[in-house]
Formats: C-alpha cells, sequence, structure tokens
C-alpha cells in the first residue's frame, strides 16, 4: 500500500477532511463526549494521509497562533482533530501526521513549542511520541462566554524551538483547537 502525505491550507481542505470527521464523530458520538458543546478553531492548515486512491485515511489540523504564558506573548504551533480511520488504525498514520505537523512547526522560525488537547486515554499515545502534560492552567474563548478556564481536555506540549513549558498559565487568546 502506497500512502501520500499533504500538508494543505487548512479551509480549503475542509471538504476533503469534513467526511472522515463525520465518520469519526457524528453528532450522536460528540453528545457524549467531555468536549461536546465547546466550540474549536478552525485548523490553518491540515495534514492528510491519503491512500493511492486518495482515500483520507488520517487527519491533523495545525493552528497557528500568538499565546500568552504568564503573561508573555509567545508564538506556538497547536495541533487538533488527530483522527484516524477506523480501518486504518495501529498501522502510524496518525504518527506520520504529527511528525509532518512538528515539522512543519520546525520549518517556521517563529514557532517556539506545540500544544495539543486530548483525551485522557489519548495521553500514552502522544507522550510515546514525545508530548509531555502541561500541568498548568489554560484559558480559552467560548462565544458567549468570554475567556474560560479550559479543562474538558487535557493538554501536552512537545518542543520545537524552545523546551515547551510544562507549568504555569496559559491563553490561548482565542478559541481552542
Amino acid at each position: 500500500m502506497s500512502i501520500e502525505i499533504e500538508v494543505l491550507n487548512g479551509d480549503t481542505s475542509w471538504k476533503l477532511a469534513k467526511p472522515l470527521y463525520d465518520a469519526i464523530w457524528p453528532p450522536e458520538v460528540v453528545a457524549g463526549l467531555p468536549w461536546a458543546g465547546i466550540t474549536f478553531a478552525h485548523a490553518d492548515l491540515r495534514v492528510l494521509v491519503q491512500d493511492e486512491t486518495g482515500e483520507i485515511l488520517c487527519h491533523v489540523g495545525i493552528y497557528r497562533r500568538v499565546i500568552t504564558w504568564n503573561g508573555q506573548k509567545i508564538n506556538v504551533g497547536g495541533i487538533g482533530g488527530v483522527l484516524t480511520r477506523a480501518d486504518s488504525r495501529n498501522r502510524g498514520l496518525a504518527t506520520l501526521g504529527l511528525n509532518a505537523a512538528i515539522q512543519t512547526f520546525r520549518h517556521e522560525d517563529s514557532i517556539n513549542f506545540a500544544i495539543l488537547f486530548c483525551a485522557s486515554d489519548r495521553i500514552p499515545f502522544y507522550m510515546a511520541r514525545g508530548f509531555v502534560p502541561f500541568d498548568g492552567i489554560v484559558h480559552a474563548e467560548q462565544p458567549e462566554q468570554g475567556s474560560v478556564r479550559f479543562e474538558a481536555l487535557t493538554a501536552l506540549v512537545h518542543d520545537v524551538k524552545r523546551t515547551a513549558p510544562t507549568l504555569g498559565t496559559i491563553d490561548l487568546c482565542g478559541l481552542p483547537w
């Protein structure tokens, strides 16, 4: 089987990623998840892992943001919407997508570290790929509420240009991803 990895513009590639989202996270599934009802940002870029027929097997969203960490503005790369088709799991596709996202950040001189948010059962997966828990406080924007403490998912960080902080207060200065 041949695999192709593309990093595409987030908005224009949404139509390619949406069927995978709909298959993995249909509304009835999302309704029972810890992050049901949370408004998330749209990806700036998307890593799409495809088979030789062009079928999307895996997706990783890439976000660029100036956040604050302990009141200091800092450029970060966000990773979100990591999903793999059920029949394509346990083949390393998400790892390929994550690696492509981290490499994208490394090519952008301004990205200091990466941050992602995941359910607690996914923490070992990401830690095995170099992410470490952020044990501080995270704030994010939500429509109608403004800035709120973001606790629905666990924050994990990854070194890019500098060592990622593991303590303190992060304000995402916008919607979570």
